[in-house]
């Protein structure tokens, strides 16, 4: 059946942070949302799946608006990189496009033989009516393959309701569907993080190391079966994205898992993270061998940091960055003896700007969206280095000062102890890249003869 909006409002637990007043948020309109609204966001966290079929059902373009943007990678199948689409048009808009996903799907199922198919609604087929819960019904019963419903238009909300309705799909459909071939006391789901540019692969061989399972991984590199067992987990981990703490609460709830949430990005993260993970699953040997474990990972991580430090110390930084990145660039710039000067407060609450104020200090310059006044702070300060999105890379030329982008397309793994030594490395080689020499060098028609 699909949700009402009362529904929908229901499945945000109130004790989440990311449902706090006092974080601003607007409701996407239809045609107005591409980039950012609760279908791209819904296909984000769901697209790592990597055995299963991903089907947009609605226009191409829909399929074609974030498909590729984000790096998640797979160690095995590739099916999740293929675009699959319903390709609605006028005709279909008139006298409905459910026939047409069915005979679709059944195709794709004979075709790919994948481990199951989700089915995405956007803004013009949910206006329309269609019934995509019963046609993903109707084509299990057909294939016994599974077809499951993500009633994600993107005029819904923004991309945490995205992230929180993707959640309910694998709540309602798919976990506690199948269950593992053992278990171990060490079992744990990692939720939240989608191995963008195989961020995951520097975490998950500490926590082999520590002797604990990941049962499944909701949704980096993930395989559909993994995910239908996560019900026999001990402990749930949140980890980036902090919506999916509503689907780790209904877990609790529903399966008596514990979650804590944590994150990889940074040094003091990263072990608080090991250390947290460690104390719930209650053995003392455990949180002896993960202390072992993290004073040997720091110790070596300071000395390949070391040749950076003495290379970047007494730099100074101008941030312009969300989410995580700001926090990643912070811990890192400090670690290497860096000074962030300015930041911006992208997609933060109140709490994290107060943090954040509290990290760099009361002189710090918090910054809303502004190139021109980007400017002025990098002239004012004689900042060394700006750290942004590609939209900002004519500031950083303008100031004649090296340039690092940080997109959200990234292809550098960020997390855990080599995410840092990563992050290091790229600070290193874009502020001493010898473009910038010549940047600074008068153009040819203005030099002295």
């Amino acid at each position: 059946m699909k949700p009402t909006s009362g529904q929908i409002n229901d499945s945000l637990a109130p004790g989440c942070k990311d449902n706090s007043p006092k974080k601003k948020s607007t409701l996407p309109q239809p045609g107005t949302a591409q980039g950012g609204c609760a279908f791209d966001s819904a296909m984000i966290t769901l697209l790592p799946i990597a055995d299963a079929a991903h089907v947009v059902h609605g226009p191409s373009g829909c399929a074609a608006s974030m498909w590729g943007s984000y790096g998640s990678l797979t160690s095995g199948s590739t099916l999740y990189k293929i675009r699959f689409t319903s390709e609605i048009e006028e005709s279909d808009i008139i006298f409905g496009g459910a026939k047409k996903l069915y005979k679709g799907i059944i195709e794709l199922q004979r075709r790919y033989k994948p481990a199951a198919v989700f089915v995405y609604s956007t803004c013009i087929t949910a206006m329309i009516g269609d019934d995509i819960e019963g046609v993903c019904k109707d084509a299990t019963e057909q294939t016994g393959i599974p077809a499951i419903p993500v009633h994600c238009p993107g005029f819904i909300g923004s991309e945490s309701m995205g992230n929180r309705v993707a959640g309910e799909a694998l709540l309602e459909h798919v976990i506690g569907t199948a269950e593992p071939d053992f278990t171990t006391p060490y079992d744990i789901n990692l939720i939240g993080e989608y191995n963008i540019a195989g961020a995951m692969w520097n975490v998950l061989p500490l926590l082999e190391k520590l002797g604990i399972r990941v049962l499944a991984k909701i949704t980096d590199d993930a395989r559909y079966k993994e995910i239908c067992y996560a019900h026999r987990a001990k402990l749930n981990v949140v980890l980036s994205a902090k919506s999916l703490t509503s689907m780790a609460k209904r877990m609790h709830k529903r399966y008596g898992i514990p979650y804590i949430e944590e994150s990889i990005y940074g040094v003091e993260q990263i072990n608080q993270c090991l250390r947290n993970i460690a104390a719930k699953l209650g053995n003392a040997d455990l949180q002896e061998r993960t202390e072992k474990l993290i004073a040997e990972e720091t110790a070596a991580l300071d000395e390949k940091l070391a040749v950076y430090r003495s290379q970047l110390q007494g730099k100074r930084v101008v941030l312009y960055t969300g989410s995580f990145k700001s926090w990643l660039i912070i811990f890192a710039a400090q670690k290497l003896g860096m000074k962030v000067i300015a930041t911006s407060t992208l997609n933060s609450t109140e709490e994290e700007t107060a943090r954040i104020k509290s990290l760099l200090g009361e002189d710090s310059i918090i910054q809303q969206d502004s190139p021109a006044k980007m400017l002025q702070i990098i002239n004012e300060n004689q900042a060394d280095m700006l750290i942004a999105g590609s939209r900002f890379q004519d500031t950083a030329l303008t100031a004649k000062i090296p340039f690092l982008n940080i997109n959200i397309e990234r292809n550098h793994p960020y997390a855990g102890y080599l995410g840092i030594l990563e992050v290091a490395k790229e600070l290193y080689a874009a502020f001493y890249n010898p473009v910038w020499s010549e940047v600074r060098q008068p153009a040819p028609w203005n030099a002295e003869v």
